[in-house]
């Protein structure tokens, strides 16, 4: 397992990048070709690359083959140095652009990057009783549903939270991200057969600190830590109704001449909720069929725009989410190869009582225990009403707003409880 209080070490040459030597070539001409000028300190904080015996001799080739020039300095030292494309270097990063215009940091192999997922495996997450009851003692939640999902989370493969509409199931799957907890190395991209694979997303990854490297023994330097990668929490990605067939693959943009990574390539090392399952774009029979070898050998297969295809480590925690029926949904064949089955029922009576004595405070709304008796027996039992575990929250908010509008302080009287029953249920 990635031991996530250990950096990982920056190349100490170009052949250490794991990139053919071309690739990295280009990548300089164009950084600078888009900077119009450049110091050798720019182009190493712009690749993420050292400039001891990587970016330093980039430079140098491309100085020798009359690509790039040295148009000043800001300071002293090679790293301040001011470099600019020649015009035979134009002609190069127009030829260069042609094929592919990212200009970002330098990537990482694919090899590299599919050894360290698979380093940082979601299959070394443990949690047991203790920690699945602080982890949801915020919801109000059974110790059977606990005992349920607890062994579903150490499974690490797959999960299937099915059951009524508006009993918390997305919250649940929510909970269970927040229990995976530790780090992970992700790479802003990867490259391969000179292809640029875009990986890091800042909207679903959560970037930390670089830890601090390895304690130098008497004298020594410590390393630095290769900053191709980023240091972030287990991602928890969301796909909901937007999810289509084509989001699961490549994604190739025709103007950048790159990819970006699908869903389950950015959630590796963390989980996936497939949230909503069954009203997405793509029918629940092609999505299961698209899933059913890589949930079974832990391994998917991307297509390049070439054809090529190429094998990517599918280490992530998959959560369907839904409330239609499971049955309409999918057949058994695919069933049996979702690990763990986790109906979400409607709330008890105790629960639904208990949901509301702990909003009131967070809502500001005065509880009354006998008024919530009285919501109980008007509203739900001779209303023949089902209650959901999101109904107290949605009932306070509506107290809330009925109460601002009346100018009195919220509280759970009948007259508040009656107006935000009549604002909230639709009446058949």
């Amino acid at each position: 397992m990635n031991d996530p209080g250990r950096c990982l070490p920056e190349p100490r040459s170009i052949a250490e990048t794991g990139l053919s030597f071309g690739f990295p070539v280009d990548l300089v001409l164009k950084v600078v070709y888009f900077a119009n000028e450049l110091t050798g300190q720019g182009v190493v904080d712009h690749l993420k690359l050292p400039f001891a015996h990587v970016v330093e001799e980039l430079l140098a080739f491309l100085m020798k083959d009359d690509m790039l020039a040295i148009t000043g300095s800001t300071g002293f030292g090679e790293r301040a140095y001011k470099y600019a494309v020649t015009s035979k270097g134009v002609a190069k990063a127009q030829e260069v652009l042609a094929r592919c215009q990212y200009a970002g940091p330098a990537p990482v192999s694919l090899k590299a990057s599919s050894a360290v997922t698979r380093s940082q495996s979601i299959g070394e997450v443990r949690v047991n009783q203790s920690q699945m009851r602080d982890g949801f003692q915020h919801l109000v939640i059974s110790d059977e549903m606990l005992s349920r999902v607890g062994p579903a989370v150490n499974s690490a493969r797959s999960i299937f939270l099915y059951g009524p509409p508006g009993n918390g199931k997305t919250t649940i799957a929510e909970g269970i991200s927040k229990l995976l907890g530790g780090t992970v190395h992700i790479p802003y991209v990867v490259e391969v057969d000179g292809q640029v694979i875009k990986v890091f997303d800042e909207v679903n990854h959560k970037p930390l600190p670089e830890p601090a490297s390895t304690p130098p023994g008497f004298g020594a330097d410590p390393p630095s830590h290769d900053r191709r990668w980023v240091l972030c929490r287990r991602p928890f990605i969301v796909a909901g109704g937007e999810l289509t067939l084509a989001g699961l693959d490549l994604v190739f943009d025709p103007i950048s001449k790159t990819y970006e990574a699908p869903f389950q390539m950015k959630a590796n090392g963390g989980m996936l909720l497939i949230d909503d399952f069954g009203r997405q774009q793509v029918s629940p029979r092609d999505l299961l069929n698209r899933w059913i070898v890589p949930l079974e050998k832990r391994v998917d297969y991307l297509t390049l725009q070439t054809g090529k295809k190429i094998e990517i480590p599918f280490d992530a925690l998959i959560v369907f989410a839904t409330n239609l029926d499971p049955s309409q949904l999918v057949d058994d064949a695919f069933l049996r190869r979702i690990r763990h089955k986790i109906l979400v029922p409607d709330p008890t009576w105790e629960q639904f009582r208990e949901i509301f004595r702990r909003l009131c405070p967070k809502r500001g709304v005065e509880y009354s225990q006998e008024n919530l008796e009285y919501l109980i027996q008007e509203s739900y039992l001779k209303a023949k009403r089902t209650p959901k575990m999101v109904h107290p929250r949605d009932l306070l908010d509506q107290i809330v707003d009925a109460a601002r509008y009346l100018d009195v302080p919220p509280a759970m009287s009948k007259d508040l409880l009656d107006r935000a029953v009549e604002a909230y249920f639709v009446k058949l």
